[in-house]
């Protein structure tokens, strides 16, 4: 999964844009907008930030310096506890081709203390979106963990991992479903979810999330 091979294969799969969401940390997302400089791929920014309720969140931003500032408030509120390589495996940071640049030392495969309410109102406040992370999963989900999505949880969408996925209309309310490889390795990105929009930017994701001015999205099969 590094740069130059994640911008290959998303060109590949016919992706226009695809967002970098590693866990609890926004590091290598600089890497892969670089790497995708100069393609058709835009690169959204992000993170996966695992709340105290042990549930998932996708956060995207439109900038780097947006995703960092979001990273020092997640970092914050990360236990003050070093990784351990033997159990999680090391934490690279690369450029954008590949090169190692350094470890970091940090614990990240772990919850945070804030809460999905704190998530999504900080996220908003830095001009991102966020979207629940494989609700139709019970570890690491919002309807694993809490049984349903608050209905005041004011989300942009909710993540399905596979097409065929079922899930409970009455657990996620009314919110719009992309589908998402939710991609830890290359052979599982996906090209599921169609976004018409004038441009690849928070604002107009968030247009055709509520179906705004012609802007819209759909799962494709």
């Amino acid at each position: 999964m590094i740069p130059p091979l994640i911008v290959r294969q998303a060109l590949a799969l016919g992706l226009g844009l695809i967002a970098v969401t590693d866990h609890n940390t926004a590091e290598n997302a600089s890497a892969v907008i670089a790497a995708a400089r100069g393609t058709d791929l835009a690169v959204l920014p992000g993170m996966e930030v695992q709340t105290r309720e042990d549930a998932h969140i996708l956060c995207l931003f439109d900038t780097v310096d947006q995703a960092l500032g979001w990273q020092e408030t997640v970092y914050a509120h990360l236990p003050p506890l070093e990784n351990r390589e033997d159990v999680f495996g090391a934490q690279f940071v690369i450029d954008e081709t590949g090169e190692y640049l350094y470890t970091n030392r940090r614990l990240l495969l772990t919850a945070t203390s804030l809460s999905a309410e704190e998530v999504v109102a900080g996220v908003a406040c830095l001009g991102g979106l966020t979207i629940a992370a494989h609700v139709n999963r019970q570890a690491f989900s919002l309807v694993g963990s809490l049984g349903f999505i608050p209905p005041d949880l004011a989300l942009a969408a909710v993540e399905l991992t596979r097409i065929d996925a079922a899930i409970d209309r009455r657990l996620i309310g009314d919110r719009p479903v992309i589908v998402s490889g939710d991609a830890h390795r290359l052979s599982e990105m996906r090209a599921d979810t169609l976004f018409r929009v004038c441009e690849p930017t928070i604002q107009e994701l968030a247009m055709a999330f509520r179906g705004e001015a012609g802007r819209r999205m759909r799962v494709v099969a």
